[in-house]
């Protein structure tokens, strides 16, 4: 939109006085020159004081004064020096250096100065033009302040001579406006214009010299300006009278015109002058000189006094100055002298690389940034003119960004698809100028953009679930397991912390600790095996980001048993001061069935396998107990002289690491009348059997082995005669196997080592010394069973106390047991 730009409030900061034309001037161009489309104009005089307000840029861009400081808001020079200066707290713009027009721009009409306003976080720019207007500031100075001629007394009334114009870098109405000749009687001051505009001085003889009445006179000429208050500068013309030198220089042309490329070697012909003089001898001799040489212009151009060549005496820069127009003087031996001038057209080569200035002070873009969002503003420019100051800007096709250009040497570098910083987290772009000139010249430059994180990525556990042991028992504080979870994220969007989930149940959440830095799960309280063998807590990742994210993973926690608990007598019970009495016949055979000392263990595993022995006994020799079953059964039978009633003591010990035991007491009694029950005894046959069934393992192998070589050679036999041949056998013929492994609790009444068909028993067992029983199953013959078992209960009833009648046996993990009823 168009916007009034503020620049008579730095009009008004102004030293000197301001004349009412100065002022009407002033609002014309700044009615020209103070509505911009697209940018805001200042215009404000030369010379302003250092810290002078030029206006207040957040007001006229309509900003907030709190966003410049946030922002980063900066002015930045293109191409010149930083004359300006923001100050964020106020939103103005202040003068930081002087400001001299004329060293800015020399004899230019108009003065711009181009500035950037950049603002970040998001990337802005807006263009800030200086018209820099000129004041009165600098007096007309003449070149030679002392100017000398020598003039023949014959000179004609009229003759004109031409002066060197003073000057004055200031311009319009501040630069020369009228020159003044001290009163005199002999000579006047007149103004001449040359073709191209320019006004200068000639002193005019107006009066015949006599250089025998006056043969010297002192002029003083003054050059004055326009400007208020009025600046003048001073030069003495001293006029020597000579005898007669009729004729001066005369040369071939008012004005010479040449060209030169630039840069081109030091004495290289541009032109040669040529004057002529009528006269001989020595006032015909001819010296050429520049009449005025700026400082610029000093020790590059040189002209030979004797034959006028002027050659290129050091470097032309085309960008210095693309014209230099210069006075010569030819003069001769009489001291008479004309003048000319000479033109010379600098040639533009293409000389000059592009410049790439990066106007952002960095260049940052978040990872999840739309396309079309800026990144750096890029300002590229070339020094040269035509062609070869056309330039054209790339960057790589394999990058995500793209240049766009809405001002004129300006370039926006803008995103121009989707970032990761987890796949790149920088990007090294390289921006690439190149002139239209021939040949053309190029300027690289890299521009690193940081790819800045954003919380995008979720915590990862190493693993879903983990399983952790400990054993019960431990103290507080112990550690279980360190669990681990990545982040891909950078900064403190990896920043992980740890917590037991809110999903974990409310009572288990309190069984664990865990370190929120290094996911380290420590005890909170002791764990008992028999109480709890597992549970499951589920444990939470959360990063730093915002808005946090995060992920769960399942710990399951395993108790492993320790030995703690001490083996527990279940039979025969253990009270003070009276034990039952287990009653056995008096004609119990060898290996007759006595009684059973029962234990458990709380504990599980190896450590609730229970071993029995005895440890203390009336008679040592007498009985024995099953180290495994804790059967307690005679080593011989009962003799006259053996006691009626024994004491045994039996310990129990469980199989852990540093076991633990119990003891029981058991109490027997010898019964007269009491009948011997077959299937309370087999230990007497045992050697026999043990014997007979090594025979019978070995004739079994042996018959395997044979039909196993009989049915390979009959195969291969029948493969090679490619005969069919069913083979038949009769299953009666075979022999009966033993059983390999029969414990002293399962009775054979078949008494040949196998159980009959009708008499075989399924065994079931469970895991856990108190959970688990050996218990008969059901027989193929269930008739049998029920007999047998009546027959077992009749007789069991009749010789064993009360105490026993309920009796139920145990074992061990691994051992069977039995329930008797």
């Amino acid at each position: 939109m168009w916007t009034v730009h503020p620049f008579l409030k730095a009009c008004c900061m102004m030293d000197l006085p301001i004349s009412l034309k100065w002022w009407i001037n002033f609002l014309l161009c700044a009615l020209l020159f103070g509505f911009s489309f697209g940018e805001v104009r200042y215009v404000l005089p030369e010379e302003m004081k250092k810290g002078s307000v030029i206006g207040n840029v957040a007001l006229d861009l309509g900003l907030q004064v709190s966003e410049l400081q946030a922002r980063r808001a900066r002015v930045v020079a293109e191409g010149t020096s930083q004359l300006c200066e923001l100050d964020t707290t106020s939103g103005n713009l202040l003068i930081s250096q002087r400001i001299d027009r004329e060293e800015l721009c020399a004899q230019a009409n108009i003065c711009i100065l181009q500035f950037q306003l950049v603002l970040e976080d998001p990337l802005q720019a807006f263009s800030l033009v200086l018209d820099i207007t000129d004041i009165n500031d600098n007096s007309p100075e003449f070149t030679t302040g002392d100017v000398k001629l020598d003039l023949v007394e014959s000179t004609v009334v009229g003759r004109r001579f031409p002066l060197e114009s003073a000057h004055d870098p200031d311009l319009g109405i501040n630069s020369i406006r009228e020159y003044k000749l001290s009163n005199n009687d002999h000579f006047a001051l007149e103004m001449s214009t040359q073709i191209n505009g320019n006004t200068y001085p000639e002193l005019v003889l107006k009066k015949q010299l006599d250089r025998e009445a006056e043969a010297t006179h002192l002029l003083e000429i003054n050059g004055i300006d326009g400007g208020n208050p009025v600046r003048s500068g001073t030069a003495f013309i001293r006029i020597h009278v000579l005898d007669a030198n009729d004729n001066v220089p005369i040369f071939s042309q008012r004005v010479y015109k040449a060209s030169v490329p630039e840069n081109s070697a030091i004495g290289t012909l541009i032109t040669t002058l040529n004057a002529t003089d009528l006269d001989e001898g020595v006032y015909g001799e001819i010296t050429y000189s520049f009449s005025h040489l700026s400082d610029k212009m000093g020790g590059i151009i040189e002209v030979s006094a004797l034959t006028g060549e002027v050659r290129v005496a050091g470097v032309i820069d085309y960008e210095e100055a693309s014209s230099h127009e210069l006075g010569v003087q030819a003069k001769d031996g009489g001291g008479q002298a004309s003048h000319c001038k000479l033109v010379i057209d600098v040639i533009d080569l293409n000389d000059n690389k592009p410049v790439i200035e990066i106007k952002s002070a960095s260049a940052n873009v978040a990872e999840v940034a739309k396309p079309g969002t800026m990144v750096a503003l890029i300002n590229i420019y070339d020094m040269d003119t035509g062609s070869s100051g056309r330039v054209t800007c790339s960057i790589p096709d394999n990058v995500p960004f793209k240049l766009e250009s809405e001002v004129k040497n300006y370039y926006m570098l803008v995103t121009d698809g989707v970032l990761d910083r987890e796949f790149q987290p920088e990007y090294n772009i390289t921006v690439t100028a190149t002139d239209s000139g021939s040949p053309s010249l190029s300027s690289v430059k890299v521009i690193t953009v940081v790819v800045n994180d954003v919380n995008d990525n979720l915590p990862t556990f190493t693993h879903s679930q983990y399983n952790a042991n400990i054993l019960e028992n431990q103290p507080v504080g112990t550690f279980v397991i360190k669990l681990e979870a990545q982040d891909s994220d950078d900064g403190i969007n990896a920043k992980i912390l740890y917590h037991i989930s809110k999903d974990t149940n409310s009572e288990v959440s309190s069984f664990l600790t865990i370190n929120p830095d290094t996911g380290e799960l420590f005890t909170s309280r002791l764990f008992d095996y028999e109480q709890s063998a597992r549970f499951q807590i589920k444990v939470t990742a959360q990063d730093g980001g915002d808005p946090q994210l995060s992920t769960t993973c399942t710990v399951n926690v395993f108790i492993q048993d320790q030995n703690d608990n001490a083996p527990v007598i279940l039979y025969p019970v253990q009270t003070s001061g009276f034990i039952a009495e287990d009653v056995v016949p008096i004609e119990a055979p060898r290996g007759y069935l006595v009684t059973k000392v029962v234990a458990v263990d709380a504990d599980s595993g190896h450590n609730a396998w229970l071993s029995y022995r005895i440890i203390k006994a009336t008679r040592s020799n007498l009985f024995m107990a099953d180290l495994h079953t804790g059967e307690i059964r005679t080593l011989r039978t009962f003799m006259e002289e053996d006691e009626s009633k024994h004491t045994l003591v039996v310990l129990v010990t469980d199989n852990g690491r540093e076991s633990l035991s119990a003891t029981a007491t058991v109490s027997i009694t010898f019964g007269d009348g009491l009948p011997v029950l077959s299937e309370l005894y087999e230990f007497a046959d045992e050697s026999q059997d043990n014997d007979n069934l090594t025979l019978y393992l070995i004739i079994a192998l042996s018959t395997v082995s044979f039909l196993f070589v009989l049915l390979i050679s009959g195969v291969l036999y029948f493969n090679l005669c490619r005969r069919s041949y069913v083979y038949r056998s009769n299953t009666s013929s075979l022999p009966v196997f033993p059983t390999t492994y029969c414990t002293s609790t399962l009775t054979d009444f078949s008494r040949c080592g196998t159980l009959l068909r009708e008499d075989r028993y399924d065994p079931f067992m469970t895991t856990g010394s108190w959970r688990g029983d050996f218990r008969f199953g059901s027989s193929t013959d269930t008739d049998t069973l029920k007999k047998r078992s009546a027959a077992y209960q009749k007789s069991t009833l009749r010789h064993l106390s009360a105490e026993r009648s309920s009796l139920k046996v145990r074992a061990g993990p691994t051992h069977p047991c039995y329930v008797i009823k």
